[in-house]
């Protein structure tokens, strides 16, 4: 595909002056910010690290800037070559809060919560360094099919921690569903809405964000907001490796390890969007040699993410968006990026700017990004011809997934290793999705009608 068929302005090689080349990195940066603090913040939250969570948010910037210049750059096989955006992955969400309530809940302390959550990523991101060399021959395996099921799940599972900051956070008490908190957020949603459908490109791609700003502009005037974080903020820290150590449990581990082969496959996707609105191939040698290069530069950037006391990384598809917008897709461009997020990563007072925000308004804004990634699931589903064998595959994935989520005792008595895969929805999907998947021949049923 050549520039002209694709509206380029800059090809994937071309090299853009500096101050167009800052212009348009600052573009996406501006659609990623959100998506780099938000799952440290969200985490931070949840388990009460308090103190810890400025800090998390700018490591998560700093490894984010690290991880963009080296899938941009392509140092030796690492890296995709192209301009790819990398940050912190929401799909690791799930099972990195039930790990660390699992340390929690014996004690520990948040030293002791990090250490563990950092030393399961740290191995963890040795399944994905090493599945990357194999991406074309699991194509039996890792099918649409159940790539859309997981994906679905994750977006699923993320809902209720998004609808419970939206209705006033999970520390609200009696105050939870206050009319007040439920408006705010409902007006965050709104906001969002009316950026991505009435406003210029560049306002659709920078919504959630001018959500987050305008709900928290209206929630101190409403006396909501807490400024009393800022003061006591650090205004610049330097990367410490290991600053909290690590820590590892194979039990917890088995979930994380599930969801790095589940981005391995998410990022292969990605990447293949990315060769589309940049006119690069999507078939041959050069395609397949960036795809693996892309998902072993997300396992090592979620090794040097562990290292440097942050969580999973992995290609941010809305970047895309922004490549489509500009037309420029080179890759020059994201080296400009990945230094614009490592400097904000430098000064952990950016992330307690993210700490004022309300919780019905970080909820408002979080609901749609998590059902968003449940919509992508669906989308992946739908693209697929809908035979009698997908539909009992995805019924029966749903079903147990979904079962766990709202009976979570049905699992209590089962053995520890067992209960923590089975009780785990995103787990439980992905595995019996694979199953199904291969014991189910191909021409098992004929195409139906399932409406």
């Amino acid at each position: 595909m050549s520039k002209t068929s694709t509206a380029l302005v800059y090809g994937l090689n071309d090299v853009p002056p500096p101050a167009k080349a800052a212009l348009a990195a600052v573009q996406h940066v501006l659609a990623s910010i959100v998506g780099v603090a938000t799952p440290s913040l969200i985490i931070g939250g949840a388990l009460g690290l308090g103190a810890y969570t400025p800090y998390l948010i700018a490591m998560a910037f700093f490894v984010s800037g690290i991880a963009t210049f080296i899938q941009c750059k392509k140092i030796g096989p690492v890296g995709s070559g192209m301009l790819s955006m990398q940050g912190t992955s929401f799909a690791f969400l799930g099972a990195v809060l039930a790990a660390g309530f699992a340390v929690k809940g014996k004690g520990g302390t948040p030293e002791d919560i990090l250490a563990m959550i950092f030393g399961l990523c740290l191995v963890g991101s040795l399944v994905e360094i090493v599945l990357s060399q194999f991406l074309d021959k699991l194509k039996r395996v890792i099918t649409p099919t159940v790539t859309g099921i997981v994906i679905t799940i994750i977006g699923l599972s993320l809902i209720k921690s998004g609808f419970t900051d939206f209705a006033g956070g999970a520390r609200a008490g009696e105050d939870l569903g206050k009319p007040i908190y439920l408006l705010l957020g409902g007006f965050v949603v709104a906001v969002i809405l009316v950026m991505t459908f009435i406003g210029k490109p560049m306002l659709r791609i920078s919504a959630i964000m001018i959500g987050l700003i305008l709900g928290t502009v209206v929630a101190s005037f409403l006396g909501l907001v807490n400024w009393s974080s800022l003061g006591s903020a650090q205004f610049f820290a330097l990367p410490i490796p290991f600053k909290y150590g690590i820590d590892f449990d194979f039990v917890l581990f088995v979930p994380i390890a599930f969801l790095y082969l589940v981005t391995a496959i998410e990022t292969s996707g990605d990447l293949t969007a990315n060769s589309v609105v940049s006119g690069e191939p999507v078939e041959g040698d050069l395609y397949m040699q960036r795809i693996k290069g892309g998902v072993l530069g997300d396992g090592i950037n979620s090794a040097i993410a562990a290292i440097f006391n942050t969580f999973p990384n992995t290609t941010f598809s809305q970047n895309n968006g922004v490549i489509q917008m500009t037309g420029v897709a080179s890759r020059h461009v994201g080296l400009w990026a990945g230094v614009f997020l490592l400097l904000l990563g430098l000064f952990p007072v950016i992330g307690s700017f993210f700490l004022i925000i309300p919780k019905p308004v970080l909820g408002g804004a979080t609901l749609v990004l998590f059902s968003t990634i449940a919509v992508a699931g669906v989308r992946i589903l739908a693209a697929q011809e809908m035979t009698l064998r997908r539909v009992y595959i995805m019924a029966v994935s749903f079903g147990l997934a979904l079962g766990v989520t709202l009976v979570p005792d049905a699992t209590q008595h089962l053995p520890g290793l067992m209960k923590q895969v089975f009780a785990t929805p995103i787990t439980l999907a992905g595995l019996s999705a694979i199953f199904l998947s291969l014991v189910i021949p191909e021409d098992a049923a004929p195409e139906v009608d399932v409406a």
